[in-house]
């Protein structure tokens, strides 16, 4: 591998800068380049100094192997210098994070790109700690990275804090669910119960003595029946209960098309029952997704996929309508909404969206 040679570089990072300078100072005549040279090591001397009090900084060849750390590196990893330097990064590696996001950094930084992200670690007494993190590669002349500065701040309090957050929104909807499905049985089942029940009284004086006013009676409580009936659909519609959320999708997008006049297309091939936290998810975004769709696309046709990879459900809502840009995403707490509701049962969602050219909304969720 042809490195260049940047020994400036290694030495701030490595060495003792005064050091450097005063071995300047011996081999080199006074000159202003002599002048011109110390006034960049002092600066880079200070920026060292900066960065080290206030990141946790390592210096890494191009197989990732430790040449340098700082002392907040040994600090929040609890590892001696000695003992990091000539180690790879897998001796603080947590196992929390994917192969495919491992791959992800690796291929980002061996391009030759900056990569930004954050990462939990373990220290020595096995405790983990988060730091956000951004590494930036060094390339040589042919193009190829030699070395690697990853700089590191600690996030851990944060994440804590995240995750309370996460527990608290998760436990929220719970409830919200469990009101929602508790309000819609007492509809369907006490007040509409009771409608129906009027209807039959109605029916009965009906036939004994025909009336138009109660006809116009009669008529009036049917709407109200359909009211109440689409009402406590709306909260939470049993068949997502009884019978799952395929059958619940299915039903939800007839009622959407007959409404809005929009086409879905829909295709599953999920044929099983998971956790009702997440059909629940699942369902709630695909109500929410459409929804946008119907208000903001402006088509007249949707897709839906629900795809089961056996460990983990697909799930796409897609259009080809007017789309948007992330400028124009807007504060509504929708797409938050969505978002939440898919961390909440430890899933993902994204979404892409570009003017003219429709929106595309991925759900992950791990069975």
């Amino acid at each position: 591998m042809n490195e260049p040679s940047n020994p400036l570089l290694q030495h701030a990072f490595g060495e003792s800068t005064d050091k450097l300078l005063n071995d300047l100072e011996i081999y080199i005549p006074e000159s202003p380049f002599l002048h011109a040279l110390r006034n960049s090591l002092h600066q880079l001397s200070n920026l060292k100094f900066a960065l080290d009090t206030s990141s946790i900084v390592a210096l890494t060849d191009h197989r990732g192997i430790i040449q340098y750390v700082n002392d907040k590196f040994c600090e929040i990893s609890q590892y001696s210098r000695e003992e990091l330097i000539g180690q790879d990064h897998r001796l603080i590696n947590s196992g929390y994070h994917t192969s495919a996001f491992m791959k992800n950094l690796w291929t980002t930084i061996r391009s030759g790109k900056v990569w930004q992200g954050e990462i939990r670690n373990r220290a020595k007494d096995n405790s983990y700690y988060w730091v956000n993190t951004t590494i930036v590669p060094f390339m040589d002349e042919e193009g190829e990275p030699y070395q690697y500065l990853a700089i590191r701040n600690e996030v851990t309090k944060l994440k804590k804090v995240e995750a309370e957050l996460q527990s608290m929104m998760t436990q929220v909807m719970q409830i919200q669910e469990e009101e929602r499905k508790r309000f819609s049985r007492e509809l369907h089942d006490g007040i509409g119960q009771s409608l129906f029940s009027l209807i039959i009284q109605l029916d009965s004086q009906l036939a004994e003595q025909p009336s138009a006013t109660l006809e116009n009676l009669r008529s009036q409580v049917t709407d109200i029946i359909k009211d109440v009936r689409g009402l406590a659909w709306e909260l939470r519609p049993s068949v997502l209960d009884d019978l799952g959320v395929v059958p619940a999708i299915r039903t939800y997008i007839e009622n959407f098309c007959s409404h809005y006049g929009i086409e879905v297309h829909f295709q599953c091939t999920l044929r099983k029952r998971v956790d009702i936290r997440k059909e629940i998810a699942i369902y709630r975004i695909v109500q929410e997704a459409l929804t946008n769709v119907a208000k903001y696309a402006d088509v007249a046709e949707a897709y839906v996929d629900v795809e089961d990879q056996n460990e983990m459900i697909q799930v796409t809502i897609r259009d080809e309508g007017i789309g948007f840009s992330g400028k124009s995403q807007g504060e509504g707490v929708g797409l938050f909404s969505m978002e939440e509701r898919a961390r909440g049962v430890g899933g993902f969602m994204s979404i892409t969206s570009a003017p003219d050219e429709g929106t595309s909304i991925q759900l992950t969720i791990p069975v």
